[in-house]
């Protein structure tokens, strides 16, 4: 059966999906592009999301077998059957701005709108293991859907849970659902965003000998940043390939002033080769000599573990196919805690934060039914 070509009405969704877990126990074959609307239909642009972070508490805060915490507008779920081991599963419920796409439009088997792929799909995922796997699995799990993650690190909700509560959201291994399209993401690039700044002296430009032009020192850093050849890096049999990029520039006064002010914002995505502190020195030495250099925002990068014990169970036992992470996410967090994680979610990441974000209904069947025999029946 194919579903005709609908616009979803986020007043009615949204009702719906507060009326717990019979919405995706309806017993229609479309049951997770349901959930997947009705969470895009509840508006959660970073640090926005109170009303999402309702929602979901009011699915889980009255199930009596569950322990349910709240940090801010992030909530942690566990599950408490005393298995040996324990999975964490975790999704951010912040989305980036709206592009024309906020409304969740469903036409067949393709669910289109704000976060449908990053990552409100995995979000759907995870609420449909908690009511329907959870139960009878042979680990315990730990569901986490915290806030701000596509922001600046400090306002991370996953952060605030590690500081706070880092009991919360311990366990043997970490799954992120963020979209993969079906692959094991592993590990993480590490990322650093920072301001470099020219200074120099105002004056006229009729007479600009009397001044010293910021812009124009700026350029020897622009010509370094882009004449740089950033590496392809191997770390345990995968291919990262790092990047230098200039992101912003600001500088001028006027149209006849000579500028005193330059900056510019420079991105470096580095491979788990180095740590932070590191990663930040080699930046230091490539960008060379500037009146002022800053540190704007900065997360470590995050090797695979391919090789831990249980990720090495889920990716074998299931045989997914493994590429790296090419990009930054909490697979990183987790690994600062000494948990092995990666990256496993619906979705194509290639699409995600454009206006044209989608995920089907295959790609979020195959992979609740991945988690669903990794999870497995307890043998007890």
């Amino acid at each position: 059966m194919t579903m005709p070509n609908i616009a979803v009405d986020p007043g009615a969704v949204s009702q719906a999906m507060l009326g717990g877990p019979a919405f995706v126990r309806d017993g229609s074959a479309h049951d997770l592009l349901a959930m997947t609307a009705a969470l895009i239909a509840v508006p959660s642009e970073s640090l926005a999301e109170a009303e999402l972070a309702e929602a979901v508490f009011a699915r889980v805060a009255d199930r009596s077998e569950l322990d349910v915490s709240r940090i801010g507008n992030s909530i942690v779920v566990r599950t408490r059957f005393g298995r040996s081991r324990r999975v964490v599963l975790g999704g951010h419920l912040d989305t980036v701005p709206a592009n024309e796409n906020d409304r969740p439009r469903l036409d067949g088997e393709t669910l289109w709108g704000l976060g449908a792929s990053d990552m409100k799909g995995g979000l759907a995922v995870m609420l449909r293991v908690l009511d329907e796997v959870v139960e009878t699995a042979r680990h315990d799990v730990t569901f986490v859907f915290y806030e701000a993650e596509e922001i600046a690190v400090v306002h991370n909700g996953l952060l605030a849970i590690s500081r706070q509560a880092r009991d919360l959201i311990s366990g043997d291994m970490a799954i992120l659902l963020e979209p993969t399209d079906g692959w094991v993401e592993a590990g993480c690039q590490g990322t650093i965003r920072a301001e470099v700044v020219a200074t120099g002296e105002r004056a006229h430009t009729a007479r600009a000998w009397m001044g010293e032009n910021a812009i124009h020192k700026l350029a020897a850093v622009l010509s370094r940043v882009a004449a740089y050849e950033a590496a392809t890096v191997g770390v345990d049999g995968l291919e990262y390939r790092e990047a230098l990029q200039i992101v912003k520039i600001e500088g001028g006064v006027a149209g006849n002033v000579v500028p005193d002010r330059a900056a510019a914002t420079i991105n470096r995505r580095f491979a788990p080769r180095q740590s932070l502190d590191e990663a930040v020195r080699e930046l230091e030495h490539i960008i060379g000599p500037v009146d002022e250099f800053s540190i704007q925002d900065a997360a470590p990068a995050a090797a695979p573990q391919l090789f831990s014990p249980m990720l090495a169970e889920f990716v074998g036992t299931l045989n997914l196919p493994v590429r790296p992470k090419l990009g930054w996410t909490d697979v990183a967090r987790f690994a600062e805690l000494g948990i092995p994680a990666c990256n496993y979610g619906p979705g194509d990441p290639t699409v995600a934060h454009t206006r044209g974000e989608f995920v089907t209904a295959t790609s979020l069947e195959r992979c609740f039914q991945a988690l669903k025999l990794f999870l497995g029946p307890n043998a007890a």
